[in-house]
């Protein structure tokens, strides 16, 4: 998280929506010698009290079967080069958002796995729209039991969270606004589009 305040002012709920509306990151627990990290998708319950989500079971952080954890949320991101300001003696930075859930993880029992991946499909499926929703009834039974024996549920109880949207906001409006322009026009980044979006209505 970047120290710096003015980026870190982010109502929760918006950190909260944001990580919701996303719906993957990277999952890191302690370990030794290092931190095990882990891609996975997930569902933010309503309160943003708990995120389900599920591992491979040949997954080290699955075997380890849970302990302090903390899903990063990355947002768009881009280079920001100090010409685009159009104000003198600036230097390069990097725009991004992120969002870090810091909590306890622990295995769920085996019998909320389909459920679980059942709402997690729902929720990704019903963004496609209007195609209809993919359903789990699809797949053969045999496939299915495959499947369910090759990974197992996990829960994420969020007890902080943490929001950096550097957009900068230390910059003057017009310095922002002329950015965020050649931003959008950038090559280096993801999603600049987006990211040229956030800067013009940075708070």
């Amino acid at each position: 998280m970047h120290p710096n305040p003015a980026f870190r002012k982010t109502e929760p709920q918006r950190n909260l929506a944001f990580a919701r509306q996303r719906g993957f990151g990277v999952l890191s627990i302690n370990s030794d010698p290092a931190p095990l990290i882990s891609h996975v998708p997930f569902i933010l319950n309503a309160e943003g009290t708990q995120a389900d989500l599920h591992l491979v079971r040949s997954n080290p952080i699955a075997r380890m079967g849970g302990g302090a954890a903390v899903l990063a949320v990355s947002g768009p991101d881009g280079y920001v080069s100090p010409d685009w300001y159009e104000v003198d003696d600036q230097v390069p930075t990097w725009n991004y958002v992120a969002v870090h859930l810091r909590g306890t993880l622990e295995l769920r029992p085996q019998e909320t796995l389909l459920p679980h991946l059942q709402q997690l499909s729902d929720q990704f499926e019903a963004q496609l729209a209007p195609k209809p929703i993919w359903k789990t009834e699809k797949v053969s039974q045999p496939a299915l039991d495959k499947l369910l024996r090759m990974i197992v549920p996990a829960r994420l109880t969020i007890e902080t969270v943490d929001g950096t949207w550097k957009l900068n906001q230390n910059k003057t409006a017009e310095a922002r606004q002329n950015a965020a322009t050649q931003i959008a026009q950038s090559p280096i980044g993801t999603e600049l589009a987006a990211l040229a979006e956030l800067m013009k209505n940075a708070f």
